[in-house]
């Protein structure tokens, strides 16, 4: 095995919290809450970027980074390409995982679930909501195929752009998605590799089971 990058000898001592069972919150929306609200506070990087695990026809995962847009009792909310790798993804199998990393706080939350798109009016509203670029780049980027270079998606922005002028309709293949969990991990960083991970699963009755699970 090639270690010339010396990976194996990289060591970080985690030391910046911990997370008891009798100090977290009794159901899982309101510990991510606060921690997200902390992380925006401290101004993590990109703390509003998780991870998206998605699982194809072959049963082969893939993942990439999302931005959060939202979250309520109903679940976690991101826009996309319906027509991406990842929205074929979910027409086929609507179970995904999300995760977040915050490095600064030492802290990883993961969250496990179903998947589904947003009510229409719910996409016509936060695309109405987006800069006008972004708005043109929504019909500009065939995203996930293959272009032959870049010129490609700069000439379809502009021809999208002289179309629809400053008010371009969202397109069907772009909106919302929900992850609607069922399972949620928040882990600590601690000291010697013992560190804190508490999790929260959804019963059949629909109680969340909070349980400290070992690292």
């Amino acid at each position: 095995m090639d270690d010339e990058l010396g990976l194996s000898d990289i060591r970080t001592s985690y030391q910046k919290g911990s997370l008891e069972e009798q100090k977290s919150a009794d159901e899982p929306l309101s510990q991510f809450k606060a921690w997200l609200a902390e992380a925006l506070d401290k101004d993590v990087n990109e703390a509003n970027a998780m991870t998206l695990a998605t699982v194809g026809e072959h049963g082969r995962p893939s993942s990439r980074p999302v931005l959060i847009k939202g979250f309520d009792e109903k679940g976690l909310v991101w826009f996309t390409n319906y027509l991406s790798r990842k929205g074929h993804h979910l027409a086929i199998n609507p179970f995904a995982s999300l995760q977040f990393f915050w490095p600064e706080l030492e802290r990883v939350i993961r969250i496990e679930g179903k998947v589904e798109k947003l009510e229409t009016v719910e996409s016509d509203r936060y695309y109405a909501s987006r800069p006008l670029t972004h708005r043109i780049g929504a019909w500009a980027s065939p995203q996930s195929q293959v272009i032959d270079n870049r010129k490609v998606i700069v000439e379809q922005a502009a021809k999208y752009a002289l179309k629809y002028g400053l008010t371009p309709p969202r397109p069907e293949h772009w909106g919302g998605y929900r992850l609607v969990p069922d399972y949620w991990e928040f882990w600590q960083g601690r000291q010697s590799r013992l560190h804190d991970r508490i999790s929260y699963k959804l019963s059949a009755d629909k109680q969340w089971i909070k349980q400290r699970l070992a690292p």
